[in-house]
């Protein structure tokens, strides 16, 4: 076979040629996906239990669901964290070559178990169960510009949380998105000794709150059936959820009978802020709103952060002038590195191997043969 193609140098050479261009074309197509899985996949489950200590969480929320867990299939280990601030959150890993979606679907089915020993104000908040590696790829911020360095950085929470936060969720790779701020929301600060003079409790505000303030159908009038004489069919609409805090004020906890009321705005003081408070973010000591964004198992870290960037750079488009996001944190630029590193060293690898066999064969066009054999037995490859 040598023999063959030494006599016919033409015919090799557009051999050659046809295999460094197969390879070429080939590599845009490569099945990653048939290659082996080395980080083993893992799920993430996150429960609130509000106002709740850390042992009381362990107790009632965390140990309960570690004891549903135990038995799931391929199941390597979990960890848990319980912290003061009411939030508990459990990593499951599970073994290399376990399908993240069917995972999933048993760590839920197992959580659905132990869901009716949970507390009911963790039922009413949601367990809630996500693909995600421990990690964090990328961490994004925004904040304002220098000009308007102090304005109000709950603005810039609830902003982020409504236009932003949902946009990079759909982004492919992107297993979860991690708030370090809160959107807006009704802050109801009750005055403990006002409740006491006026002989009431948290649950009666918790009551008349839950109980004046929902959204209701009104139904319609001149619907069928309906007399022949009826001329004029219309839905009605009447006002449902409250939305600023004087209207909250009027919330009654107790009426009378001399028809004297007890309101809302007459034992607390009513506004709209933070819906939680356990997160401040900061950028260069400046007040922003920042988010990490957690990889999702087996996807690929350049092109979701690639993703992630794109989407940002769109979604820059519609800010208001005076906020601006950027990406202080991206740990996909390790991986860019490390790659632009092992192109660097086959690049010396192959000057290594021509001065070599150059020294030994002292003739540059006899080094020069095989040399040329590197490259088309990788593109070949």
């Amino acid at each position: 076979m040598s023999d063959f193609f030494i006599n016919r140098p033409n015919f090799a050479w557009v051999v050659a040629i046809f295999i460094c261009l197969a390879g070429a074309l080939a590599i845009p197509s490569l099945p990653v996906e048939k290659y082996p899985q080395v980080a083993p996949p893992q799920i993430t489950i996150q429960a609130v239990y509000p106002g709740a200590s850390a042992t009381v969480l362990n107790d009632s929320v965390t140990g309960l669901i570690e004891e549903e867990l135990n038995g799931a299939k391929g199941l390597l280990y979990y960890e848990s964290v319980s912290s003061s601030n009411g939030i508990a959150e459990i990593t499951v890993t599970f073994q290399p070559g376990t399908d993240p979606a069917l995972a999933q679907v048993d760590v839920q089915n197992r959580i659905k178990k132990a869901e009716s020993r949970l507390p009911e104000a963790v039922k009413q908040q949601g367990v809630q169960v996500e693909q995600a590696n421990a990690g964090f790829l990328l961490i994004y911020c925004m904040s304002y510009r220098d000009e308007n360095a102090g304005a109000d950085p709950q603005a810039l929470a609830d902003f982020m949380a409504r236009n932003i936060n949902n946009e990079i969720r759909r982004v492919p790779g992107v297993g979860k998105v991690q708030f370090f701020a809160s959107e807006s929301a009704m802050r109801v600060w009750v005055d403990p000794e006002k409740l006491l003079k006026y002989d009431l409790s948290l649950e009666d505000v918790n009551r008349a709150i839950a109980g004046q303030n929902v959204q209701v159908s009104a139904g319609s009038f001149g619907d069928r059936p309906a007399a022949g004489t009826q001329e004029l069919m219309a839905t009605l609409a009447v006002q449902g959820t409250l939305s600023t805090p004087g209207e909250f004020g009027r919330i009654v906890l107790r009426a009378h009978e001399d028809g004297s009321v007890v309101r809302l705005a007459d034992v607390s003081r009513i506004e709209i802020g933070s819906e939680s408070y356990n997160f401040d973010s900061r950028l260069n000591g400046i007040s922003g709103a920042c988010a990490a964004v957690q990889l999702a198992p087996g996807a690929n870290a350049l092109s979701t952060v690639e993703g992630v960037r794109q989407r940002l750079e769109e979604l820059s488009a519609t800010f208001p002038a005076d906020m601006t996001v950027s990406v202080p944190y991206d740990t996909s630029k390790f991986v860019g590195v490390a790659i632009e590193k092992v192109i660097h060293t086959l690049f010396e690898a192959v000057i290594l191997v021509f001065i070599v066999i150059l020294l030994f064969l002292q003739n540059f066009r006899y080094t020069l043969i095989p040399i040329i054999v590197v490259p088309v037995c990788l593109l070949g490859t």
